[in-house]
């Protein structure tokens, strides 16, 4: 189910395996909608949400935004960590809200071409000779620049 407006009236509860969300003001007050998800972790007033699916970053962007959500994007490192610990065994990525086309931003803001606030690049990151790519959040903490957009990387979004 997807909704199209996010709002700070909404009242949320969180636990462990899904997120319950109240929309009083697109519902009757006696109603409530369940949404689950595979991945829950909540760090102050964010949220960040998965299934677990990992995909190519245009399928991540295009996943999260048919939900009303954005892809994830640590602004701290309290953050960075929360979406570290979500990664399995064997698949150690996961797309993050970079906006990696050196002609639109130079590595520096999201994909809105809002400034970061907070970055985390790994050694010799960003490569700003590179044209273009697409950033992932490595098992470490540190961002990578790929070239290889179509990478199965895991999907993450944030509320």
């Amino acid at each position: 189910m997807t909704f199209p407006h996010k709002s700070s009236k909404n009242s949320k509860f969180v636990s462990l395996f899904f997120i319950h969300l109240t929309f009083s003001f697109l519902f009757p007050p006696h109603w409530s909608i369940t949404i689950n998800y595979d991945f829950v972790q909540t760090v102050a007033e964010k949220y960040f949400v998965s299934y677990k699916e990992r995909d190519s970053f245009s399928r991540a962007v295009e996943f999260c935004s048919q939900r009303g959500l954005d892809l994830a994007l640590p602004q701290n490192e309290e953050e960075n960590v929360a979406l570290t610990q979500f990664f399995g065994d064997t698949y150690k990525t996961a797309w993050i809200n970079v906006n990696t086309k050196k002609a639109e931003g130079n590595f520096e803001v999201d994909l809105k071409n809002r400034p970061l606030t907070f970055t985390k690049w790994g050694e010799g990151q960003p490569d700003r000779l590179q044209d273009t790519g697409c950033t992932v959040l490595s098992e470490n903490g540190a961002w990578q620049v790929t070239h290889d957009c179509s990478l199965n990387a895991y999907i993450i979004c944030q509320l």
